[in-house]
């Protein structure tokens, strides 16, 4: 199985870590890794999803409108589009495919962890028996 990986690509400090739908353990950890030391912030968004600037209408919360964010509003939800940048861009064409239709990071992410994580987490565990 070694031999079907391919370490060459994504092996930078500037580009994210490639996934072609093999040892996704091993790539997410890459990824976090990778993710964490651009921004906090991008790894936030991945995790729990988008900030969505809101304000308080008739006692519930409801979406800001985009004219009325501020500068600060815009670089956070920019988080997002710049986490959906990287884990698209980590990907194979196989792998992109699956999440190409995700509206946020944290959907493509937890697209990609119900696809493949808990099939590696088997796998390894049917190993050591």
């Amino acid at each position: 199985m070694a031999g079907k990986l391919s370490f060459e690509e994504g092996a930078s400090i500037y580009k994210p870590p490639l996934f072609c739908g093999l040892n996704y353990k091993y790539w997410e950890a890459r990824m976090k890794i990778f993710v964490e030391s651009i921004n906090q912030g991008i790894w936030d968004s991945i995790e729990n999803g988008p900030f969505i600037p809101k304000l308080k209408k008739n006692g519930s919360f409801i979406a800001k409108p985009w004219s009325q964010w501020t500068n600060e509003k815009c670089k956070m939800v920019k988080l997002d589009c710049t986490a959906k940048n990287i884990i698209a861009f980590a990907l194979d064409t196989n792998e992109f495919f699956r999440i190409s239709k995700c509206k946020t990071a944290k959907e493509m992410w937890d697209t990609l962890k119900a696809t493949h994580g808990n099939i590696n987490e088997s796998k390894e565990v049917r190993s050591r028996s």
